[in-house]
């Protein structure tokens, strides 16, 4: 035992285990440190101190650099014609498609839309409106929460009874935009489904390209709407593994439809699931609206149908709709779903308005379509380069990202017309083009204005006329 007074100096194993500095520090300052031999040693760690901080010092990474890498990469889209130009404009209410463009030097100038994906101009629809202003009179602006957590509304669930109703479905799972509902579906379905392969289309959407590389399962990528690469690729994978189709209904950069009916031939077949994106689709094919499966009849032959409530539909957000089983699932593992606040009941509330009207008004889809027929003849009367898979989309060819760039700012400086270049990477490289969206609301004497500003500012720029391509 100690002397009276005095404490046993027992260390831990812990303690015993640090290094000694590090002891000495949680003991205190120590008698035996108060010498001239301690105070050297204690300059001498000092010194060492000093010179380790200066190496590292010096090899730290030059911030400044950030910079310089940063703007480089900005730079290099300049020079290749694939800077991404955000133009300031507000729709006008009641006028679609014509809008305000506010210049960067504050002048405004009026313009006309001409490659919005308000396909039916819903976004205007008195319908719409009223839906969505009584909404906002009754519950305020947001939701409040996650769908978990009291952001489940009265709207929410109307809206998804009206979407599991339009696609014949159990159920539907409405997320903030048809992205994140590709995203997060496609990369929780192997999570619920264990060695579960996704083939892809080689052209399908972002979302889907990224919801797929996210899941960390197996996947395949097959040629685009090549049903015999799509075959060898299903063959190649043992029969007792879960398979699923992904695809488009229609590839909104061309226009061209999938091969739906032969696909699902080959997942009934090799005992795949399919998972369709409807997004250029819904609300403008098919009896009631519901897309190219409806159209065709195949609907009940699709497992998980994607569409977007921000096209067609002119609202926001996005869904899927799939069994009760199905969409239960995804509500439960998705985190895309689960952790994001819902969408706002006003914006519930006019999608469903919206989704509700396009179910009988055929006569809307009827005259989207023959704007568009119009348009492509008038642009082919011309030797214009369109690419023409009959769809309401009007691709033109240009295949150079400067000089699409340029008839882009040309369009809309001279002749007050609005179509975004379409560069590389949504396309591949010269393959270039402006993509042409018309609607019912754009009449005879728009296309009229826009046909002419084409013919002569194609010859200014010294581009080849052509039959159509594609």
């Amino acid at each position: 035992m100690p002397p009276a007074g005095q404490t046993l100096n027992i260390r831990s194993p812990q303690e015993r285990s640090l290094p000694n500095p590090v002891r000495m520090a949680r003991r205190g300052p120590s008698k035996a440190r108060t010498g001239r031999g301690a105070v050297g040693r204690d300059q001498t760690m000092k010194g060492k101190t000093d010179v380790t901080e200066a190496s590292q010092h010096a090899a730290r990474y030059d911030k400044t650099r950030y910079d310089d890498q940063i703007e480089g990469a900005i730079a290099r889209l300049h020079a290749e014609g694939r800077y991404r130009t955000f133009i300031d404009i507000e729709r006008r209410n009641g006028q679609f498609p014509h809008a305000v463009w506010r210049r960067p030097d504050g002048t405004e100038q009026d313009i006309t839309v001409w490659c919005g994906n308000d396909y039916l101009g819903m976004g205007q629809h008195p319908v719409v409106l009223a839906a969505m202003e009584e909404a906002i009179a009754a519950t305020g602006a947001g939701s409040g929460g996650t769908r978990n957590i009291s952001g489940t509304t009265v709207y929410h669930n109307r809206l998804e009874a009206e979407l599991a109703d339009l696609h014949g479905k159990e159920a539907a799972l409405v997320f903030t935009s048809a992205y994140i509902a590709n995203d997060a579906t496609l990369s929780t379905l192997p999570k619920l489904l264990p060695g579960l392969v996704i083939l892809s289309d080689a052209l399908n959407h972002a979302s889907m390209i990224e919801g797929i590389r996210r899941n960390g399962g197996d996947k395949r990528i097959f040629r685009h709407n090549d049903l015999d690469h799509l075959r060898a690729l299903l063959k190649d994978i043992p029969a007792d593994v879960p398979k699923l189709i992904a695809f488009e209904s229609i590839y909104s950069m061309d226009g061209d439809f999938a091969p739906i009916e032969a696909i699902c031939d080959l997942a009934d077949e090799f005992g795949a699931l399919t998972y369709i994106d409807e997004v250029h689709a819904v609300g403008m094919y098919g009896p009631r609206g519901a897309g190219v499966a409806e159209r065709d009849g195949l609907m009940h032959r699709i497992d998980l149908i994607n569409g977007t409530l921000a096209k067609a539909y002119g609202v926001f957000g996005g869904y899927v709709a799939a069994s009760a089983r199905m969409c239960d699932a995804i509500r439960s593992y998705a985190p895309g779903f689960i952790f994001t606040t819902s969408l706002p009941p006003a914006i519930a509330a006019g999608a469903a308005a919206s989704v509700a009207h396009l179910k009988h008004d055929q006569s809307l889809r009827d005259l989207h379509q023959e704007r568009a027929a119009v348009l492509k003849l008038r642009l082919k009367g011309l030797g214009l380069p369109i690419i023409d898979h009959g769809s309401h989309i009007v691709p033109v060819h240009v295949g150079d990202p400067v000089k699409c760039k340029m008839i882009s700012d040309r369009l809309l400086a001279d002749h007050g017309v609005y179509v975004q270049p379409i560069n590389f990477p949504t396309v591949p490289r010269g393959t270039e083009r402006l993509r042409f969206t018309p609607s019912p609301v754009h009449d005879s004497s728009m296309i009229d204005a826009l046909v002419n500003a084409m013919d002569n500012l194609w010859a200014q720029c010294a581009l080849n006329r052509a039959d159509m391509v594609g």
